[in-house]
This record gives C-alpha cells, structure tokens and sequence, in this order.
C-alpha cells in the first residue's frame, strides 16, 4: 500500500493533498499517511466534508512517527440514508427538508440520493453532522423494540392515523378538484393520485394485520417461549414482505407525484380554505406516511427476516432447542 509523508509537503497543501489522494481512490482502497503528530484534526475535516465514507486505522502510534491508514470505504460500507435514520430519527427531518426519501428509497446512500434528486449533498451531509452533534431529544430508539410491541404501535399509531385520515381526504380532495379543477387541473390529478393511495393502503394495511404481522408475533413467540414454529402457507416471510415493499413504492410514488402536482403542498394565492386544508393534510399524511414506512422496510422487515433465518436453522416442527 502507498505511503504520503506528510512531513515533506508544505503545510499549507498537507491537507489539499491528502483530500487530493483520497477522491482519486476507487472504493475498497486506502494510503498510508505517515506524519510526525496525530493527524486527528485531519480526521475531522475528512468527516466534515467527506461524510461517513471512509475508514481510519492507527498503524503506528507514536512517538516520533504517527502513521494511519485511510481508505475509501467499499459501496455496501457505505450506509443508507433507511440504515441513518435507524440509528437515529432525527435526521429524517434533514431529509424531508430536502425531499430525499428515507423510507421507500432509504436503501440509497446520501450521494445516491442526491445525485436522483439533484441536491448537492455536501449541504446535506453538513445539516446530518449538525443533529449529530446536537443533544438527544430522547425520541424513541425503535431498532431496540421487540418486534411483537413494534408491531403493535406500527397498527395503534400509523395504521390507526391512516384509517382515519382516508375518509376525509378523499372526501375533500375530491371536493377541491370539482371547485378548482377547471382553474387548476392539477388538483384533478391530486384526486386521481389520492384515490390509488387510499386503494391501495387499505388493502396493504388488511394484508399486514390479517397475515404479516400475526406471522411475524409467532415468529417472536417461538424465539421466546422455545416452542414450535408452524411454517406459514405463504412459505417464508420473505415473500409476503417483497409485496409489501412493492406497495409501499407504489404509495411512494403517488405520494410523490401529489407533492409535486402541489408545488410542495403550497396553495395557489385564489386557493379557498378548502384547498388550503386540503394542502395541509396532504402534507402531515406524507410525514406520517414517511415515517410509518420507514418503521416497516427498514427495521420491522429486517429484523423479521433475520429472526425467521435464525429459527429456520433449527428444525421445524420440534422444539427450539
């Protein structure tokens, strides 16, 4: 592996060079920086302004020579924007700020995400460094719930929110785009989109409840009690949660053509109240929406897929030794 002595640069192009080096790296790559101190602070710059894509190893620490490996991480090291709002929920604000979708989309890096959305995601990584760096709000850590109580506040929360939210919104969706729509036949399309959306979610949340969710509650029952797993008729949990997540996309994407048919939920200056409120809920369900997603692709799914692995390495039929 290449070594750069920092010693033998100016000091005002140490820095400039070894960013230099670092870009030029493919991904699963690294360089040796040899130096007379502890680079720390150079380790800190590199966060800042390359965000979490790299690795930094001590080689030698000390005490005449300090020499560190850094290397770029490989694309599957990188984390997803699903995977940092896992680890901590604040920073979906950041990305609802931004329009960049954690909860469908979450299995995309930030760079990916910003490249499909055209946002310049050094902006984005400074704004994620800045919750990080901020105190916790103590928001609920959902990657430590147990599965069965995670599914139980999935259905008393978001699905109970849902089902109360439909009804209105189609009713005055439906409502603006008779007063509007010849002044404004984006609302037509607003009312087409949000009937897929209320089509869909309803027969989604049905499957969840009637088939998924109790599956995966026995799943939780047999890893806890020791007791028999009884194979599901739909084979493994794989394939209902591939329906699942092809769903949520197609909410996903109605979702978003409405935000965009709205001009980010903002009404038109001769818009009436109706068409203000209508904006408006759109809006709160979208962020329900975003999260309530978030909660089943990128922890429920997950884990429900792993915990059902873990058991099915065990027979089935007897006793979970």
């Amino acid at each position: 592996m290449d070594s750069l002595d920092i010693t033998q640069i100016d000091p005002q192009l140490k820095h400039p060079t070894i960013f230099h080096c670092f870009d030029a790296l493919s991904h699963g790559e690294g360089f040796i920086i040899d130096n007379d101190h502890d680079p720390k602070p150079l380790y800190y710059q590199l966060l800042a302004e390359r965000g979490q894509t790299f690795d930094w190893e001590y080689i030698q620490k000390g005490p005449d020579r300090w020499k560190v490996k850094l290397s770029k991480m490989k694309n599957n090291q990188i984390p997803t924007i699903g995977e940092l709002v896992t680890a901590d929920f604040r920073k979906a604000e950041v990305f609802e700020k931004y329009g960049l979708d954690f909860c469908c989309g979450g299995k995309k890096t930030v760079a990916e995400a910003c490249a499909k959305r055209g946002v310049d995601a050094s902006l984005v990584e400074r704004e994620l460094r800045k919750v990080e760096s901020q105190p916790s709000r103590n928001a609920h850590d959902f990657s430590t719930w147990n599965l069965g109580l995670l599914v139980d506040y999935i259905i008393n929360n978001h699905h109970l929110y849902v089902t109360r939210s439909l009804p209105f919104l189609s009713e005055i969706s439906n409502k603006v785009a008779r007063v509007h729509g010849d002044l404004h036949p984006e609302v037509v399309a607003i009312a087409s989109h949000f009937e897929t959306i209320e089509f869909e979610l309803e027969t989604h949340m049905h499957k969840e409840e009637k088939i998924l969710f109790p599956y995966i509650k026995e799943l939780v029952d047999a890893k806890q009690n020791n007791s028999i797993l009884t194979p599901p008729q739909f084979g493994t949990i794989a394939n209902p949660i591939t329906m699942m997540e092809k769903e949520h996309d197609t909410v996903g994407d109605s979702m978003a053509a409405i935000e965009q048919l709205s001009n980010g939920f903002i009404p038109p200056n001769d818009g009436c109240t109706s068409y203000r409120i209508l904006f408006a809920k759109l809006q709160e369900f979208q962020q329900d929406l975003h999260q309530h997603i978030h909660l089943e692709n990128n922890i429920l799914f997950p884990k429900a897929l792993k915990l059902e692995k873990e058991l099915l390495k065990r027979k089935l039929g007897s006793p979970l030794q």
